[in-house]
């Protein structure tokens, strides 16, 4: 089993993102592309000490990118939304700031 920091990369902090976890106790996160729910749900559970009702995963493919004549590729990753049960104490991320 994988570390739960090795599991979250990191939150996604975008204004769609903030608006669903303060209406619906959904927050979102990059996670590992090898990750499974379970693994998402244990590291949440674990990192923010709250209780996961559900996750939804989204696999985000690449885009292909110029500069020129050249053509590369951006990398693909995994995204998860997790919802918080009802009664759950929202997480901040930015606890310290």
């Amino acid at each position: 089993m994988k570390s739960p920091n090795n599991v979250i990369i990191r939150p996604l902090l975008t204004e769609k993102n903030l608006l669903a976890k303060d209406r619906n106790n959904t927050l979102a996160f990059e996670v590992r592309r090898d990750a499974g729910k379970i693994e998402i749900a244990r590291s949440v559970e674990t990192l923010f000490k709250t209780k996961v009702e559900e996750v939804r995963v989204v696999n985000v493919m690449g885009k292909k990118k110029r500069m020129g004549r050249f053509e590369g590729m951006r990398r693909s990753w995994k995204k998860a939304y997790v919802k918080l049960r009802k009664g759950q104490k929202p997480v901040e991320y930015f606890e310290g700031l």
